[in-house]
């Protein structure tokens, strides 16, 4: 038995690659703590050809804090989410959201005095 629904377009992949349900409510879960946090403010989320991207600001003018990709080409090889920096760097790559997340979620956590 076929799990997965007939695709309209057989032997063709999809227009745009697209974060499914669960997957953002694992992301805006996450948002949502660093919203009360005071840490982020807005987001915003592209879905291409090749990635979806959900990206992080903490002010709607400027460039994101973090880039969160969904690349399923690469779902054998290194992992299909990675969480990316300011500075275009990898912070963390793998096959797990939420395992990947964790990377942000260390933010969170922080000394009393």
């Amino acid at each position: 038995m076929n799990a997965q629904p007939p695709s309209p377009f057989p032997g063709r992949a999809p227009e745009q690659i697209a974060f499914h349900r669960t997957e953002l409510g694992v992301i805006l879960s996450l948002y949502g703590r660093m919203v009360a946090a005071g840490e982020w403010r807005d987001y915003g989320i592209s879905h291409l050809r090749d990635v979806a991207v959900f990206s992080v600001f903490r002010r709607t003018a400027e460039h994101p804090l973090y880039r969160i990709e969904k690349r399923p080409k690469l779902r054998l090889k290194q992992g299909q989410y990675s969480v990316i920096g300011l500075d275009g760097q990898i912070l963390k790559r793998g096959n797990d959201l939420k395992t990947v997340l964790r990377v942000l979620e260390r933010k969170l956590i922080r000394a009393v005095d």
